[in-house]
């Protein structure tokens, strides 16, 4: 069985491999560059681990390991567009570095490459495998209109974000692991419970960003904290402190967010101060641990060796107790 590790160096072997080019070079520039600086590797590797697991051969599922690597990047390409950032993983972001236009061609064309590597597979399951990979696709956009739609609504509860964001993020961490236990051979029930472990850790993981993004050690984290504050996101930290303070906090908080021209480090630290003084850290960290309890609950109805899950278990630690 390869440990995570193995399985990134591996993926990222097999990556390099394809070929993303073409004419017109403004449409696929954009891809390769997207991809050259692909993040954590997350998702596709959790697809290699699930079918390892079921058959011990990772490499079967490695067109669908590939297809959510492009699929995530296509989402972020538009993300990009629609929040109107500059930098991502460090980088200009593609609508910055080309335009807005090339941006939404390249990232469809992502998307259109993605299919073509979900597809490959036996034609016994490639009915359930592109079943999954519809519904999550479906699914994020969905996650997407409804973050777009909060961002004019200051009446947003904690059950509404967590909604969003089990659609936005939770649902691809679970479709990964799923479509990788049906490559693998596992049963409809096995790999209905991967799925519902995926989105737990990935609603973990989300969290676990809201936190770090205000809490995170800088020397640590790798960038500057208070994004999230300066470009007034409401995260979970934001909605739960509206839902703890009394009137005259909640108020101080809606204006301090509702102002453009608030100086940042003075707003950062200032929403910060009552973030610490309702203890919204200490809820976003009890939140973050309810959603692993309930992933290893899912975990535990799987039928696989207890040593087997190990690696797994280690992947959900490293995920929600991660420091950047």
């Amino acid at each position: 069985m390869k440990n995570y590790e193995q399985l990134i160096r591996y993926f990222e072997q097999q990556l390099e491999k394809q070929s993303f080019s073409g004419e017109p070079g403004e449409l696929y520039e954009p891809i390769t560059y997207t991809l050259i600086y692909g993040g954590k590797r997350i998702r596709p590797v959790l697809t290699l681990m699930a079918c390892e697991l079921f058959c011990g051969k990772a490499e079967l599922a490695l067109p669908q390991a590939i297809a959510i690597e492009l699929f995530h990047n296509f989402t972020l390409i538009h993300d990009d567009i629609m929040d109107n950032a500059p930098i991502r993983r460090g980088k200009e972001t593609v609508y910055r570095k080309w335009n807005g236009n090339i941006a939404i061609l390249s990232g469809d064309t992502l998307f259109a490459l993605a299919y073509q590597y979900a597809q490959q597979a036996d034609k016994e399951i490639l009915q359930n495998i592109l079943s999954v990979f519809n519904r999550t696709a479906i699914e994020v956009c969905e996650g997407q209109q409804f973050d777009l739609n909060y961002e004019t609504n200051n009446q947003v509860t904690v059950g509404e974000y967590i909604n969003m964001i089990r659609l936005k993020t939770g649902v691809l961490f679970g479709a990964s692991l799923k479509i990788g236990a049906l490559i693998g051979g596992a049963s409809v029930s096995d790999a209905d419970n991967l799925y519902e472990f995926g989105v737990n850790i990935g609603l973990g993981f989300q969290l676990k960003d809201d936190l770090l993004d205000t809490f995170g050690d800088e020397n640590i984290f790798g960038k500057k904290t208070g994004g999230d504050i300066i470009t007034n996101k409401k995260t979970f930290l934001y909605i739960k402190a509206l839902e703890c303070s009394d009137a005259s906090t909640r108020q101080l908080l809606v204006d301090l967010y509702n102002n453009e021209e608030a100086e940042s480090i003075t707003k950062i630290n200032k929403v910060k101060n009552i973030f610490t003084r309702l203890g919204i850290d200490k809820i976003a960290t009890n939140e973050i641990e309810k959603f692993y309890s309930k992933g290893m609950e899912y975990l535990d109805r799987v039928k696989l060796a207890e040593n087997n899950k190990e690696i797994l278990r280690d992947v959900a630690s490293k995920m929600v107790e991660r420091d950047k």
